[in-house]
């Protein structure tokens, strides 16, 4: 990799740490996209009060990386490892003990803590083991094998949740986060020589500093969290979405698997194409595409029959999500890599977890954000047939047997799609106004040389 011509090949310790981001991937998302199920069905929270949590959960996990990337740099990257699979096997597995609101949210802050180790370290160690050429390589492989993660966690989940029941689904989450943390263990032996880690707090909190004082770069964080809130919806929203609009047969963990799958499929090719673009160009397609995710979505209230797709009968809403879902993931193999990407050119040698800890903040913002407005939209436009009178309940029944009209409350559930693609349509307008602005003041500071 020194002869400046671009390789697939990576040291052991690359692919080992990928290794383990799959565990970890499958961990997480397995219980992340049953998780609002969980919190209603289990813990007993109505709509609004699941949003918070889950939001909270989700965000403090693309927040916490801040710091942990700093600590990971000071404790080495095999230690953090070992650290945070042990929190995940821990927190994940009290998940399904506990079922209590406060030990459930000691079980949810350590997964919080452990996950945010896993994220700065496994992108810190794709950037220190590939070169400048084969940085854009080394991340669309990383971000393939996180879509296998997730795909093989939700895919699993689907048959637990159905045959065994959701309070089940986190001891599969267990059980990964201890296969990871024995690969940990045998396996990931990265190269700890001290190079430019923090020695101190004050020398933290000043690459902190430094880190927040970039802001073409934060107010890029900002704009990709428009993204990332609507993406989110796969977990937010969508699964309660499609049991209540369509039944409890379906399996929305199967749907949200077409992201990952996508992504799997496309994002090497798209990486490949997108090469030479700058990184902004490349996002500002993902921020065109992914309002349009949201409006299949919708469209699917445009049919009142099972579709015919290649000789099936389809329900609508299967259909819609399906195409939905697949626009989300094409989009993200031109998001993803190339913001990666960038964020890892920012940082210094040496403080890699530093940086790559800060960029995941944009899906701190999205999952706090989209996760509390999902759970407002839903108790407006799809609430919990539980909360309705029995009268309305027994209508819901018979209409998802399709023996009766859907009742008037359900009417305008569209509308939540809608509002995730005003916030995407948002999101891509401010994303051409940034290309532009920064063209604009790099085109000046050149003149000025």
């Amino acid at each position: 990799m020194t002869d400046g011509t671009p390789t697939w090949r990576f040291p052991r310790t690359f692919w080992t740490a990928n290794a383990v981001e799959l565990f970890e991937r499958a961990a997480y998302y397995g219980t992340f996209i049953a998780l609002r199920t969980y919190l209603l069905r289990v813990v007993g929270l109505d709509d609004v009060q699941a949003g918070f949590v889950a939001g909270l959960f989700g965000a403090l996990i693309y927040l916490f990386p801040f710091f942990t990337g700093a600590a990971s740099d000071r404790l080495g990257f095999r230690n953090s490892l070992v650290l945070a699979f042990a929190l995940l096997a821990v927190g994940y597995g009290s998940l399904g003990v506990f079922h209590g609101l406060g030990p459930v949210l000691v079980g949810l802050f350590l997964i919080v803590v452990g996950g945010a180790f896993v994220k700065p370290v496994i992108t810190g160690t794709a950037a220190k083991y590939s070169s400048e050429v084969n940085r854009a390589r080394a991340f669309s492989l990383f971000y393939m094998v996180v879509n296998i993660g997730s795909f093989t966690g939700k895919t699993i989940v689907a048959p637990i949740r159905i045959q065994m029941g959701v309070h089940n689904v986190p001891f599969f989450s267990s059980a990964a986060a201890l296969v990871a943390l024995v690969i940990v263990l045998l396996f990931y032996r990265p190269m700890e020589n001290g190079e430019a880690r923090p020695r101190s707090v004050r020398e933290t909190l000043r690459g902190m500093v430094t880190v927040m004082s970039n802001f073409r770069f934060f107010a890029l964080i900002l704009i990709t969290a428009g993204f990332w809130a609507i993406q989110g919806q796969l977990y937010a929203s969508m699964p309660d979405y499609v049991m209540r609009m369509a039944g409890e047969t379906y399996k929305p963990e199967w749907y949200a698997n077409v992201n990952p799958l996508v992504v799997v499929l496309c994002v090497v090719l798209v990486t490949q194409l997108v090469r030479r673009w700058p990184p902004e160009l490349s996002m500002a397609v993902a921020m065109m595409l992914i309002p349009l995710s949201s409006l299949a979505m919708a469209s699917s209230r445009l049919f009142h029959h099972d579709l015919d797709v290649f000789g099936l009968a389809v329900h609508p809403i299967t259909a819609m999500m399906v195409l939905g879902i697949a626009i989300q993931g094409f989009a993200e193999c031109f998001l993803s890599p190339k913001y990666l990407e960038f964020a890892s050119k920012q940082a210094p040698r040496g403080r890699e977890g530093l940086y790559l800890g800060f960029a995941h903040m944009n899906t701190f913002f999205a999952w706090l954000f989209g996760f509390i407005f999902a759970g407002y939209l839903l108790k407006a436009y799809v609430p919990d047939p539980k909360t309705l009178p029995a009268a309305v309940q027994q209508q819901h029944a018979l209409a998802l047997a399709g023996q009766a009209p859907m009742p008037g409350v359900y009417a305008h559930a569209y509308y939540l799609w809608y509002a995730f693609a005003v916030v995407g349509a948002v999101s891509f307008a401010a994303m051409l106004v940034y290309i532009v602005v920064t063209r604009t003041i790099d085109a000046r500071k050149a003149a000025a040389k």
